[in-house]
């Protein structure tokens, strides 16, 4: 099963319900995170501050300093989320803090979500005014886990929040 039509209908309300069923509408509506739910208060607008590379950071540093080089904060007010390819239908990425160059990592690869996707999808939801992370279809292409995966994103660590996982098919 393709994840974007899942992402879609979690992040319109009227679809959630009718995945979940007539019984669950309320349970719906509570318990979808949304980016409105998670607001920054600051949007930071100065020049980006070297990075601070860890191991981790040196085996990924070009692709690093490129994101640091051409783009501004686009995720949770002062961070620039990237991504990049790690095979077919798979990204990872890290998220760079622009005002104090800092490297926060997540701890999984996202994938497989189907060659049938929009040219558009993207499988990480994030927002320049929230601290949610949505990572759709698979974590680290584990079985039984497709479906849109919450986080927030707090001093510098991914804080998980809930799963939603897609029905068996």
């Amino acid at each position: 099963m393709n994840c974007k039509p899942f992402l879609a209908a979690l992040l319109a309300p009227v679809f959630v319900l009718a995945i979940i069923g007539p019984n669950n509408q309320a349970l719906a509506r509570e318990n979808v995170p949304k980016f409105k739910d998670y607001p920054v208060t600051e949007i930071y607008k100065g020049v980006t501050a070297p990075l601070i590379l860890t191991r981790d950071g040196l085996r990924f540093k070009t692709r690093l300093h490129r994101a640091a080089e051409k783009q501004k904060p686009n995720f949770a007010g002062r961070y620039i989320l990237t991504t990049w390819g790690c095979g077919a239908e798979c990204v990872m990425g890290a998220v760079i803090d622009a005002k104090a160059g800092r490297i926060s990592w997540w701890n999984f690869t996202v994938c497989c979500w189907g060659s049938d996707a929009d040219e558009k999808f993207n499988p990480i939801g994030f927002r320049l005014d929230s601290n949610l992370l949505v990572f759709s279809c698979l974590r680290n292409e584990k079985e039984g886990d497709r479906g849109a995966h919450f986080y927030r994103f707090e001093n510098g660590r991914f804080i998980y929040i809930r799963s939603i996982l897609t029905p068996k098919e």
